[in-house]
């Protein structure tokens, strides 16, 4: 009997709210929000958690290993790592969703337009797509941070038109099959402009698979800034974000581990709690990838 009920239970619960349903029973996806939740309340608590200055330099301080009062220790200058880090996590997860949400958004416009329309305009646009896609993300970063010269909003643009080729194919696949649905012809036919099928239809219908895309990859996004970082073609000192802190800190590895360690370790977690997330949210929101 109490077997019945529970399954009574579950499938009442089903009915009433089926994305909590689903969510409830992905236990990674709950690990990956804990991590990410855990670091968002670090960094938003940045001048509560620790008393040190992010980019105030303290040479008497230098190279200290972690203890009670540097818990991730110090660098070459005496700044105090977990500061750091803490301070580096609003840089590189808030910048890493701004991207996302930047070339989502404009790559649904383009690849919806270029899908209902079609004809010349969807030929060229097509075009620049796949040639903007036959390079490796990274490379391709790289050569546009390289041009624009280095810093972190360049990085940001550079990274964002790496990414918006990908909203633009994902925007026209949806765009090509709801032009030929019943409800797009009928307001065709009743003389409703195109700017409004697109706005009311097109781009409420790509909701979905747009967000299973951007909350994948905003992990990558932020994986990308780091690395530009790394390579001396993102942030610039002193600011402190984890790509350029490892960038300076792998020299120390040998002789002071803790220096590149933790900002590794950091990037390493946030990116893994995203990619468990979006895993969750394709899971609920893709009824193709149920289990």
């Amino acid at each position: 009997m109490a077997s019945s009920i529970t399954y009574s239970e579950k499938i009442r619960s089903l009915k009433t709210n089926p994305i909590w349903y689903k969510l409830k029973q992905n236990k990674m996806t709950w690990i990956g929000i804990f991590i990410l939740g855990i670091i968002i309340l670090l960094s938003l608590f940045a001048p509560i958690v620790t008393p040190y200055n992010p980019t105030k330099i303290n040479i008497s301080e230098k190279f200290q290993s972690p203890s009670f009062h540097h818990l991730f220790g110090t660098d070459e200058v005496g700044r105090d790592i977990f500061t750091r880090i803490l301070y580096g996590a609003r840089l590189s997860l808030g910048f890493g969703i701004v991207v996302i949400v930047i070339a989502s958004l404009v790559g649904v416009v383009v690849g919806t337009v270029s899908g209902y329309v079609g004809r010349i305009l969807d030929q060229i646009i097509m075009r620049i797509a796949d040639m903007l896609l036959a390079f490796p993300n990274l490379i391709l970063a790289m050569a546009l941070a390289a041009v624009l010269g280095p810093s972190l909003q360049n990085a940001m643009i550079a990274i964002a038109i790496v990414k918006i080729p990908v909203y633009i194919r994902l925007a026209r696949g949806e765009a090509l099959v709801l032009k030929e649905t019943l409800f797009v012809k009928s307001a065709e036919t009743f003389g409703i402009g195109k700017i409004r099928i697109i706005l009311k239809h097109f781009i409420p219908n790509s909701f979905s698979p747009v967000i299973i895309q951007a909350t994948l990859d905003v992990g990558d996004a932020i994986l990308l800034i780091s690395t530009l970082g790394f390579l001396g073609l993102g942030a610039q000192p002193p600011t402190p974000e984890w790509g350029a802190m490892i960038s300076v800190g792998w020299e120390y590895l040998l002789t002071y581990w803790w220096y590149p360690t933790f900002p590794g370790l950091m990037l390493f977690l946030s990116s893994g709690a995203l990619n468990l997330i979006g895993d969750g949210i394709r899971d609920i929101l893709d009824p193709k990838s149920a289990r």
